[in-house]
């Protein structure tokens, strides 16, 4: 049976074997693979659900009637093609080639499917997205102290005693990762806003307000220096800055911490003491860190493993494999306008951007502040490709709309941000659509370019991917998947060292150490807008059907505003509103309220986006900052005729 892998923008990269049998798929896990471990999420095991649906595109389709109309009719690819390659032609003709902008995100996270258009777009010096939306800040931060973001290899928990979730719910987005710490043995904390599934499951919850991180990880800090708790020779050796940080952490109060964190004296001192004693490893969460304080709290929760003597004491990403030659960045002739992610509606309002192509996305769900993006894509002269395998809420505003296909259907390779393994990917069965390579080379023809990098097959990319990482093709093709082995690692700083006092950070104007930047809001409440556990961003929804559009609030706040459980209620800032039913629920401190993210608008009406903030952490490489949203809530007037915008 071939082998298959998951291409979801997810922790795990789960291998799995599938077969094609009868005119059905079926999968399941690859019993062999360390970490994934023969069994599927619950995600993973409807995907032959997703794959088989109904729903799915057939046919290409061009816009007739006005964007978000759903007025669209059926067309040939030879015609769709040609438009598009006419239009390309047109655009960098009139407005030049930095005009037209590749919008794409991980959608789908096959080295070949994610990487292979970016070939023809960089061929034709186009402008090019500058990702910040998922895990920026983080990245940044954690160069700022260690030099890279990769951290520990899961497999090393093995001889670890302790893991600390802080600001990430494993239960539902790496479920793979939290069963390994639980075969390995390991005692589980949870840091959190939320009491999520996770910290249930944890034998210690923290629970903390919202930005707070940054101090309570700087009094445990505090406590762990001032106790001389930490590793002497370690810090001596290879630390920078050890005796500046020490000084400036001797200056913060801990009455000061529990007011704000909300947690009480004795719960910093037990993690302090505790984290030292057991040499505890962090796995820090994506989640968190999109705030305009997130770079911040990860630099300080970064400095927590180093004290107690990890090299790379914490889990965040995993980079096993250059990819670069899939991309084909090489075949530039002048360097790439960049274009930050969260800022694509102030680019289109500037008339910066006439052609958006857009794949493995879904910017119509996932992009922040909605009713402005949607309001720009209205207004502008912008021609818009989307390539898809089922008709989102972008495709609805584009002018031509290409059927994909699944991961399913094509060869590929994935590798993971949290293992070191690259797994194998073979085609099932063939329903519909093309993959996003295939229409990459028939846009070059369709273009007249006659460059062979734009015409490698599939295979030719991956062998040669393989090829420059020192990996067996023929090893992979045997297993399903294969371990990236683990080079020497240093720390990629300016002193080679662990920056406490970190320099990197410094030039970019910022302290050299964290900093709590306390936040205050034109609104009451803060808006937390995570995944949900059957959802990833706008994935599954129209596929599964399992969504939860309930706003959840704790009963004070509630109370305050003479709202009951199971009300109608609107919540609403200067950015829009929205109207849906409440969940009264003691996991959520006061002042904050939760909403999940990524529904579509298409079934459900609304999404949370219309709510969310397009700040962006500015020194933090315009990371998005959607946990800095500030809203209200109101209970819904039984007459009540507002929209879900404004």
């Amino acid at each position: 049976m071939p082998f298959s892998v998951c291409m979801r923008d997810c922790y795990d990269t789960c291998s799995m074997v599938s077969e094609f049998r009868d005119g059905k798929l079926s999968v399941r896990g690859n019993p062999k693979h360390p970490i994934t471990a023969g069994f599927l999420c619950p995600k993973g095991a409807l995907l032959p659900k997703w794959f088989h649906s109904p729903e799915r595109l057939k046919v290409p389709l061009i816009r007739t009637g006005e964007r978000g109309s759903g007025e669209l009719r059926e067309t040939s690819w030879d015609e769709a093609i040609n438009l598009i390659a006419n239009k390309l032609k047109e655009t960098i003709d009139r407005y030049g080639s930095e005009s037209v902008l590749v919008y794409q995100y991980a959608g789908d996270r096959g080295v070949v499917n994610y990487a292979f258009p970016l070939r023809l777009f960089n061929y034709l010096n186009t402008a090019m997205l500058d990702h910040g939306i998922c895990d920026r800040a983080g990245q940044e931060a954690l160069k700022d102290v260690y030099g890279t973001a990769v951290g520990l290899d899961p497999e090393e928990l093995k001889k670890q005693k302790l893991i600390v979730y802080w600001g990430v719910n494993p239960f539902w987005t790496n479920l793979h990762g939290f069963m390994l710490v639980k075969r390995y043995g390991l005692e589980a904390w949870t840091v959190d806003v939320v009491k999520t599934e996770t910290a249930k499951r944890s034998h210690r919850f923290f629970q903390i307000r919202p930005e707070t991180d940054v101090l309570f990880a700087l009094a445990v800090a505090k406590l762990i220096i001032e106790n001389e708790l930490y590793d002497k020779d370690f810090v001596r050796e290879h630390i920078y800055g050890f005796e500046e940080f020490k000084n400036y952490v001797k200056t913060l109060s801990l009455d000061y911490v529990v007011k704000e964190t909300g947690l009480s004296r004795e719960d910093i001192e037990d993690f302090a003491f505790g984290f030292a004693e057991k040499r505890g490893v962090v796995h820090v969460g994506y989640g968190f860190q999109r705030s305009l304080s997130g770079g911040e709290a990860v630099r300080a929760i970064a400095i927590l493993p180093a004290l107690v003597s990890h090299p790379f004491g914490f889990i965040y990403d995993m980079k096993t494999i250059d990819k670069s030659y899939a991309e084909g960045a090489f075949l530039r002739t002048k360097p790439a306008k960049r274009i930050p992610q969260v800022k694509l509606a102030d680019y289109i309002e500037r008339g910066e951007i006439k052609f958006l192509y857009v794949y493995n996305s879904n910017p119509l769900a996932s992009l922040p502040n909605q009713n402005r993006l949607r309001k720009a894509l209205k207004d502008s002269d912008v021609f818009i490709v989307t390539h898809d395998i089922f008709l989102t809420d972008t495709a609805l505003y584009s002018d031509v709309v290409l059927p994909a296909n699944t991961f399913f259907e094509r060869l590929d390779i994935a590798d993971s941000y949290y293992h070191r393994y690259v797994a194998l990917n073979e085609p099932v069965a063939r329903l519909y659509g093309k993959s996003n390579s295939e229409v990459t080379r028939l846009l070059a023809k369709a273009l007249g370019i006659q460059n062979p990098h734009l015409y490698e097959s599939d295979e030719e990319v991956i062998k040669k991917i393989l090829e420059l990482n020192g990996l067996s093709w023929e090893e992979l093709k045997r297993n399903g998947f294969i371990r990236v082995p683990e080079k020497p690692r240093k720390w990629e700083t300016p002193s080679g060292k662990i920056e406490f006092y970190s320099q990197r950070a410094v030039e970019r104007g910022l302290s050299p150490f964290p900093e709590y930047r306390k936040t205050e809001g034109s609104y009451p409440l803060k808006l937390l807008t995570p995944t949900y556990r059957m959802t990833i961003t706008s994935q599954y929804h129209n596929t599964y059907g399992m969504i939860d559009p309930n706003l959840y609030m704790n009963p004070a706040d509630a109370e305050k505003r003479g709202i009951k459980d199971g009300d109608e209620v609107e919540v609403f800032n200067d950015r829009g509103r929205i109207e849906t039913t409440v969940k009264l629920t003691e996991d959520l401190p006061r002042g904050v309220v939760l909403l999940y993210k990524g529904f579509w608008v298409r079934l459900l009406g609304w999404n949370a986006n219309f709510l969310t903030t397009d700040e962006t952490a500015e020194e933090y490489g315009n990371a998005s900052a959607y946990h800095s949203t500030w809203v209200d809530v109101r209970k819904r007037a039984q007459n009540s005729n507002s929209s879900n915008s404004l």
